[in-house]
């Protein structure tokens, strides 16, 4: 039993390998790169991945599942070379689900306190304090609430936040008011005074916050972007904080990545950037998250969290 591992993230190799081993020590690790050992493709059971070289995967005839190696699914599902009725497996680990939540939580605390302010205060040696809200005050919207999203939307709840969350369809969850759909969408932007986004990337989503939706934002809002780059309309960010409103960006993803040296969105002002940082998947926790899945598959039953083709996530 063998399963096929290859990442564009050549240089975290070396501290997967290791996990996979400790938590399927039964299977045989077959690690590709383009310039490494040929390899038995009938042999591979199952494939671990991220961003493959296109071909790959239709060569393993025997293939059982694909997993991919992070949340979002949207690069491995561009791959036009994927066979078809394999199940494809996201990952949801829970220490991938820690970071975002601290991610966000952090941006929220920042906005909500002012800390943007103080930054600018700073570099002008101005000691100045200013007021802020009560949480009970502030209205944060969350753009997605599914396995990520439901967990910054729960703790923030906790934290006394006015919480909402967009959604296709409408979400249960104890203290957080459930938009959904085309129709509420911009009700759900108009009560959002810190927007998070943690949609997954689909045709429907793509571009989603632009130029209308930001307009559709209350006075001295905020924005949040831990999703995909793909998401905002970035020359229709930018028009809108240059006019005034959102007061302030926090930015993780982009069109593209590595954001270029010269890109203008390094030195403006009122955007601050991570290196797509927001959350990073641990290797041993989700090797073990991943194993679990294998051992059902092993089983005869159904992995968990396979992905919707239809959707897109």
């Amino acid at each position: 039993m063998a399963i096929l591992f290859t990442t564009s993230w050549s240089k975290d190799t070396g501290r997967w390998i290791p996990a996979l081993k400790e938590n399927l020590p039964d299977f045989e690790i077959v690690t590709y790169t383009r310039d490494g050992e040929p390899v038995d493709w009938d042999a591979i059971d199952y494939a671990i991945v991220w961003q493959p070289p296109p071909g790959i995967l239709k060569q393993c005839k025997n293939l059982k599942a694909i997993f991919n190696m992070g949340a979002g699914v949207d690069g491995i599902l561009a791959n036009a070379d994927l066979p078809e009725n394999i199940p494809i497996v996201r990952l949801v680990d829970p220490c991938l689900t820690e970071g975002m939540v601290e991610y966000v939580v952090h941006w929220v605390l920042h906005f909500h306190r002012g800390f943007h302010v103080y930054r600018d205060y700073q570099a002008q040696n101005k000691w100045r304090p200013h007021w802020y809200p009560r949480p009970s005050d502030r209205r944060v919207g969350i753009l997605g609430l599914g396995e990520l999203g439901g967990a910054c939307a729960k703790q923030l709840v906790q934290m006394g936040f006015d919480v909402a969350g967009w959604s296709r369809s409408q979400k249960n969850i104890t203290g957080v008011d459930s938009f959904y759909g085309h129709d509420q969408f911009e009700p759900f932007l108009n009560r959002s005074q810190i927007l998070v986004c943690l949609l997954p990337l689909t045709k429907e989503t793509e571009g989603i916050i632009d130029k209308k939706a930001l307009a559709a934002l209350p006075e001295k809002s905020f924005l949040i972007n831990a999703a995909r780059g793909k998401h905002v309309v970035g020359d229709d960010l930018v028009a809108a904080l240059d006019a005034g409103n959102p007061l302030a960006a926090a930015l993780d993803v982009f069109d593209e990545e590595p954001l270029p040296a010269d890109s203008p969105i390094w030195q403006h002002p009122k955007i601050i950037v991570t290196p797509h940082v927001a959350s990073l998947t641990s290797p041993q926790t989700a090797s073990a998250e991943i194993a679990k899945d294998i051992y059902l598959i092993s089983e005869g039953k159904p992995p968990r969290h396979i992905v919707d083709m239809s959707r897109g996530y």
